[in-house]
């Protein structure tokens, strides 16, 4: 298993190669980059285009940079440039690194990543690797609980599903499951503001921030309780519309196996439907489960957080990178591409192990 292990490990680095080539290449293509979101901004005034840089490089800036002058071949590179300085709009073509070509911004990229230097965003003052780590605490905080309570509901509800298929029971939680599965995560959100957030009727749930201003004088016990009264509504609105696709899938792959003919040799024998069920048929039937448990955990973590993180005033990840992108901070962009993709292939790992873990037959070595 170690060599296999190793061998995973070793491809992530031409996969994560990969990656980060196709995403540069079609970043080229994309107009409105940081050079453009700076021109956009020149009103006329001098302060306005320099409130962004710092010491020598607003002197160097402010020199004349917003004069108007003749036609230069480097204004027609830019949208909007006509009428600035040839000498401003090189500035910021070398303050942003456009000055050197393509390929040699994407080889200096990767040198800093292999050095874990992620370099500084180009609109906050502020290192890629710190914003990073202060939105951290939120993105993990709505995956991790998200994720386990998806589970705990999901699996547990997917089994006695599975096992009363057909009764009661079984119809009316699966009107259950198809509202839950219909109802998108952040339309619920907005339901759970208006309900519960002070919209218009209770006002029971804070709607800004992971804890409260005064998180730092509270007692432990306090903070614990501050901590998850802010993220009760927010996880709720995550946990509504990953529960029931699981669920499902659990119940589905429980009654695959069911009728199987080891179950009814496991029944001939006089194993209770207890031990049959945990003793037999679980493993077997989590294998599938487990699979999707990297994807989920990774989507839950960036994509399935953007709207619950406008929507509740949280400020992670999934926020910070729809902003870059938004505004093109390109050093931000990349990194948070970079951590994603990486994260998500360690969890595919993971996921591997997990087989093992579950179902000591698989043997991903002897099969390579």
């Amino acid at each position: 298993m170690g060599a296999y292990i190793l061998r995973r490990l070793a491809l992530m680095v031409p996969t994560l190669f990969g990656i980060m080539v196709l995403n540069f290449v079609v970043v080229q293509f994309v107009p409105g980059g940081p050079v453009e979101q700076m021109i956009s901004q020149v009103t006329g005034e001098a302060a306005d285009v320099t409130s962004r840089f710092t010491g020598s490089e607003q002197s160097d800036l402010v020199g004349g940079g917003t004069q108007r002058a003749s036609a230069d071949p480097i204004s027609s590179k830019y949208r909007g440039a006509r009428g600035l300085e040839p000498e401003f709009l090189k500035e910021l073509e070398r303050l942003y690194g456009f000055d050197k070509p393509a390929h040699e911004r994407f080889l200096s990229m990767l040198w800093s990543y292999v050095r874990f230097d992620f370099g500084k965003s180009y609109f906050r003052d502020q290192s890629v690797a710190d914003l990073v780590v202060d939105k951290m605490d939120v993105s993990i905080s709505l995956g991790l609980w998200t994720t386990l309570l998806v589970y705990l509901i999901s699996i547990p509800l997917g089994v006695a599903k599975a096992v009363r298929h057909g009764t009661k029971f079984d119809f009316w939680t699966s009107g259950l499951v198809i509202v839950g599965y219909a109802i998108p995560g952040f339309l619920f959100a907005i339901l759970l503001v208006v309900l519960f957030a002070g919209g218009s009727y209770f006002d029971w749930f804070p709607l800004r921030g992971l804890v409260s201003p005064n998180w730092e004088a509270l007692g432990w016990l306090d903070r614990i309780k501050d901590y998850f009264w802010h993220l009760t509504l927010p996880i709720l609105a995550m946990v509504i519309s990953g529960f029931a696709t699981l669920t499902m899938l659990t119940k589905n792959s429980f009654l695959d196996e069911i009728n199987k003919q080891y179950v009814v040799t496991a029944r001939a024998k006089g194993n209770t439907e207890r031990q049959v069920l945990y003793g037999h048929v679980f493993r077997n039937a989590m294998l599938i489960v487990v699979a999707g448990f990297p994807a989920a955990f990774v989507s839950v973590l960036f994509t399935g957080s953007l709207l619950i993180e406008v929507i509740f005033s949280l400020d992670g990840l999934g926020l910070l990178g729809f902003e870059a992108a938004l505004t093109r901070d390109y050093p931000v962009m990349f990194a948070t591409l970079f951590f994603f993709s990486l994260l998500g292939l360690v969890m595919n790992l993971v996921g591997d192990l997990m087989y093992v873990l579950i179902d000591p037959r698989i043997d991903f070595e002897a099969r390579a």
